[in-house]
Order: C-alpha cells, then structure tokens, then sequence
C-alpha cells in the first residue's frame, strides 16, 4: 500500500479550505498533526482514534476501505505518535486541529468515523465545518461524559488515573482495562494489533486526554448535527454502552443506531466484517445523496 505521511505541520492538499469560524480564530492552534493518506478517489473518510490508541490502531480498517475504493486518511491526534502534545488538551483543540486536517485533505465526499474519544471530537468538528462533513460515524462513544452516573464516572476515573497516582507504569495499569474492553472470546491479529497500539499509549498524554474528556460537555456538539449520521456500538462495550449509544438518538434525532454483536469497545477489529458491513452501507447512503444533489 502505498502511504503518504506527512508531520509536523506538512500540509498537502488545499481543496476545499474555507474561512475559520470565529470560535476557530479565537483558539491558539495547535500544532498540524502527523497523519497517513492511503488509496485514492473522491470519497475520503477521516478516521479520529481514542483516548488509548493511535492512527496505527486502524492498520487493517484502512487496508479493507482502501480495497473499497475509498481515499482514507487517519491521524495521530495532537500528543499521539510524533504529534507533539499541546500544553493544554481539549476536545475543543483537538476539533480545531482535526477540522484543519478536513480543509487541508477533503475530497468531494467526506465521512468523519470519530471512535471512543474520537466519537466526543468528531461532532464538535461538524460543527466547524458543516459544509465539508458530509456523513459522521460515531462508534464506542458516549454522548458526554456528563451523562454518566456519578458511580460511573468514579469506576473511570478509578480504573484509569487512580494507579497512575500510586505508582503504577501506565502499561500495567491500562494492560488490564483495555483487555477488559473486549468482549469475551476477541482474538486474532486485528485484537493483538489494537492491544499493543493502546498500552503503547504515552502516560502524559493519556493523562490529558482523560482530563479533556472528564471536562468537556458534548451534548450541545451532538444537537448541533445535520449531517447523516450513523452510530455503532459493540453490545459488550463497557464505556460506549449499547444502551448509552442508542439513548444519543434523542440529541441526533436523523442518526441511525446499530449494534454490533460478540464485540466490546474495538468492533472495528473485532468483528470487521460486520462492522464494515454497517460502514460501507452508510458511506453508499452518503455518496448517493451527494450525487443526487448535484446540478
């Protein structure tokens, strides 16, 4: 396969740029992200990773949408990878920085797939460039984490933060709670591949990232949504819960909501075939009625 990678504020293509939204003009920006560009066409979908993870997480999703005939291009969000790490980490930032990428690399047909706590930044970058996302995936997400019960928010934040605190490498501690997130019986390269990007993870930016997630309110980025929308979630997932994903309907009321069974919080490498089942339907949902509105 042949990858284009770009760093430290390369930036490669200039279709489709628009003038910033005040809120964008008002935020110090950070630094352009490292990321990867694979296959070609004029459907290009941008995939946003989480919180344990990076863009190489994604390895065979981008090898099966490249066979599809699809453009992907997949990013190590700002502290992730080579991206270096802002001196203060929000989803606002990140949304800024992932909606720069979308101006500098979109094509005709852009599908933002946001997972974990790329499902939080991926609506909020809708909301910066409407004009250029033309279909959002949301998988493993919760709508915010203010919508979790306070005995919820404990558990994550005691899972995750908590053995950091008294010591623990960040390996050890998030060995166990990322292997917790599969669902029982996940297996196989795909598995592995997510595994060892996760614990690979660095502890600072990890760190930072919790603290964006734990501080930042989604559910106005959610209401805000016009575009297609389609959300997924694995019915063993513990963080972005079945039950919690199919309740974001009532914010995105135009989103479909479908669950993917025998996966936890990674269904993309799970259970991919089924996952891409769901995907690649919605992405030919989004380029019909791109073509449809065409003069």
């Amino acid at each position: 396969m042949n990858w284009v990678v770009a760093a430290g504020g390369a930036i490669q293509n200039q279709r489709h740029v628009q003038p910033l939204s005040n809120s964008l003009k008002t935020m110090t920006p950070y630094l352009f992200p490292d990321y990867q560009v694979a296959g070609a066409g004029d459907t290009t979908v941008f995939l946003l990773h989480g919180a344990y993870g990076g863009k190489d997480y994604f390895r065979h999703e981008i090898e099966a949408l490249v066979q599809q005939g699809l453009r992907v291009v997949a990013w190590d969000a700002p502290g992730y990878g080579i991206s270096p790490l802002p001196e203060h980490l929000t989803i606002d930032g990140l949304a800024e920085a992932a909606a720069r990428l979308i101006q500098a690399q979109g094509t005709a047909t852009n599908i933002l797939v946001g997972h974990s706590m790329g499902g939080i930044v991926a609506p909020a970058v809708c909301g910066r460039i409407p004009a250029l996302v033309h279909g959002l995936v949301i998988s493993a997400t919760v709508a915010s984490f203010s919508q979790k019960t306070e005995a919820e928010k404990a558990i994550f934040l005691e899972e995750r933060i908590a053995p950091l605190n008294r010591g623990q490498s960040f390996r050890e501690t998030a060995g166990a709670v990322v292997a917790s997130m599969f669902a029982p019986g996940s297996q196989g390269p795909k598995v592995e591949l997510v595994r060892e990007v996760a614990l690979s993870t660095r502890k600072e930016t990890f760190v930072a990232a919790i603290s964006a997630i734990v501080h930042y309110e989604g559910v106005p980025a959610l209401r805000a949504i016009h575009c297609p929308t389609l959300l997924v979630a694995g019915a063993h997932d513990k963080v972005g819960k079945p039950e919690a994903m199919a309740r974001m309907v009532e914010f995105v009321p135009h989103a479909n909501y479908v669950q993917v069974d025998h996966a936890g919080h990674y269904a993309f490498a799970e259970q991919q075939d089924v996952f891409n089942q769901h995907l690649l339907a919605f992405i030919g949902e989004v380029q019909a009625k791109q073509r449809a509105a065409q003069p």
